[in-house]
Formats: C-alpha cells, structure tokens, sequence
C-alpha cells in the first residue's frame, strides 16, 4: 500500500493567539508534488459528560463562529502542562458549579483533523455535588447551566440547539451505555 504521509518542508507562524496559533506549511505530496496547509495549532482540550440524577448537566451559550447559541456539555482547553484529570474537575466547576471525584476516561478524538490538531479529551463525570465557593468563570464567558434527560437531548440535537460534535457524541455514549 502506498504511503500517504505530507512531509513537512517548512512552517511559518502567521499568528500566535491566547487559545490558538495559525501556521502555514509547506508540504511535500506522496506524488512528489508541493502544497501548501494552513493549520491551526491548539493545546488541546478536556470535554466532560456530567450526568446528575439521570440528568445531563449542559451549558448554554453563544458561539460567536457560528453567531448563534448552543448547548453543549462543559468543556475547556489544557493548560500547558495541566493534568487532564484536573483541567477536566476545573472545567466541571467552573461552568457548571459541580465538583466531583469520579472521573472516567471515555475517549479522546481530533476535532477538525482537516486543519486543526487540537485532541480533545473525554471524561464522564458522576457523583456531582454543588460547590460550596464555586471556581470563577472566565471574565469573558456567560453560561446558563441546563439540566436535561437524554430523550430531552436528543429532541435538542432535532431542533440544533445541540449543534457541536463532542455533545452529539456524550448523548450518544450516554445512550448507549444505558444498553449495556
């Protein structure tokens, strides 16, 4: 079988950002030809499926990529060098108010292979209790925090105001462990 592999000729950073750097890349094809790739560069990210009395905790809030509200369940980007587990208990905290110790690694997949290399990381979080002196939201970010069954979650993908893969995927895993 024939190799597909890019090799990397050179890269230049056309801007670095709070979140996410923007490279261009010039590559050699498997045919011998060159292109170029305009990549972003992300640190990654931790996703956490809540679930509180068979309730899905989610988080309401506006996307400015996609000018519009969605719902999805909470989630932030890795520090450098932060635990996964503990950016995922921080990021539980901070969006939604809950704390947990139970934590269970489900998977972790590439949001846009296409041109992004952020991985994000998925944990399923049980026993939540309220914090007593919650984390403090980003100064920039407004959540509400929704409660929902999983037939109320997937009426919300139906109507798109579940709209991003990662929540599509949690509703999913959710609806399949029920079967197991």
């Amino acid at each position: 079988m024939r190799s597909l592999e890019e090799k990397t000729i050179s890269e230049t950073t056309i801007y670095k950002g709070k979140i996410i750097d923007l490279t261009v890349a010039d590559v050699l094809l498997p045919d011998g030809n060159q292109a170029k790739r305009e990549l972003v560069k992300h640190p990654g990210a931790v996703a956490i499926i809540p679930v509180i009395d068979d309730k899905l905790v989610l988080v309401e809030q506006f996307r400015k990529p996609l000018e519009k509200t969605i719902i999805e369940i909470p989630a932030g980007k890795l520090e450098p060098e932060e635990d996964r587990i503990e950016a995922a208990k921080r990021e539980l905290e901070e969006e939604t108010g809950y704390q947990t110790d139970d934590l269970a690694y489900v998977t972790s997949f590439a949001s846009s292979p296409g041109f992004a290399d952020e991985v994000l990381h998925v944990y399923v979080a049980k026993k939540l209790k309220k914090a007593d002196d919650p984390l403090a939201k980003d100064e920039d970010e407004f959540i509400n925090v929704v409660e929902v069954s999983l037939e109320e979650a997937k009426q919300l993908i139906e109507t798109g105001n579940i709209f991003d893969v990662k929540t599509m995927y949690a509703v999913q895993y959710l609806e399949l462990e029920q079967y197991r």
